[in-house]
């Protein structure tokens, strides 16, 4: 079994649950609400920001010129391509420039960007590469499943086949490969620090989701 067929395996439960939550189900069936679906788009374009500046630090620290150049593009997908993506949802959905410039991070964006980062930081490469997984492969397998089931005339159609699309599962299956070649040279306790890596990211991909659902702000 590959390394990240077994990090798949032994998160199967959490994705499930990610896959499941009413965000993505109410997607899947055209019924979210705007207000949460632009909810989740603002903070998703304040994290792919940071989730840029990790994947920028993730090539820094690759080990071969090949991986440099992988996170490196990566990077300017998360920020130029998806942002891209992002403007359109904006447009389509009434976000004006001033909004989103007013908009802070909600306590689950910041949660999460300020671990990846943290992470990409501090932890080896392998480790860092492991945090950065989920939000590529729980993205690719929840638009796989999204586009299945998706209701006829679905108003969030475009977010649908970006992530189901071909061009982004390519890029999944490449980081994976990445992964798994890394994973196989790295120490026992490397693997474990990986394996923990993950799962925690993969935590706050549902935290993200679920706090876009809930529309969270700052308590106080």
């Amino acid at each position: 079994m590959s390394f990240t067929s077994e990090i798949w395996q032994k998160n199967a439960a959490l994705y499930e649950t990610i896959r499941t939550m009413p965000f993505n189900t109410e997607l899947a069936a055209g019924t979210l609400d705007e207000e949460r679906f632009r909810h989740y788009m603002i903070q998703d374009a304040l994290y792919l920001i940071a989730y840029g500046r990790a994947l920028s630090i993730a090539a820094a620290k690759a080990d071969s010129p090949a991986e440099i150049v992988q996170f490196a593009n990566g990077a300017q997908m998360a920020v130029v391509v998806e942002r891209s993506l992002h403007a359109d949802f904006m447009e389509q959905f009434k976000v004006t420039p001033d909004v989103f410039a007013a908009t802070p991070m909600t306590p689950a964006t910041h949660h999460y960007t300020s671990y990846l980062l943290a992470t990409a930081w501090s932890a080896p490469y392998p480790v860092v590469l492991a945090s950065l997984l989920p939000c590529f492969w729980i993205y690719a397998e929840i638009g796989s499943d999204i586009v299945g089931r998706a209701a006829p005339n679905n108003r969030y159609q475009s977010w649908i086949d970006t992530y189901a699309g071909e061009e982004f599962h390519a890029a999944v299956r490449a980081v994976i490969a990445t992964i798994d070649r890394v994973a196989a040279s790295a120490s026992e306790e490397t693997r474990n620090e990986m394996h923990k890596a993950y799962t925690r990211a993969a935590q706050l991909e549902w935290m993200f989701w679920d706090s876009a659902y809930r529309r969270e702000q700052w308590p106080v």
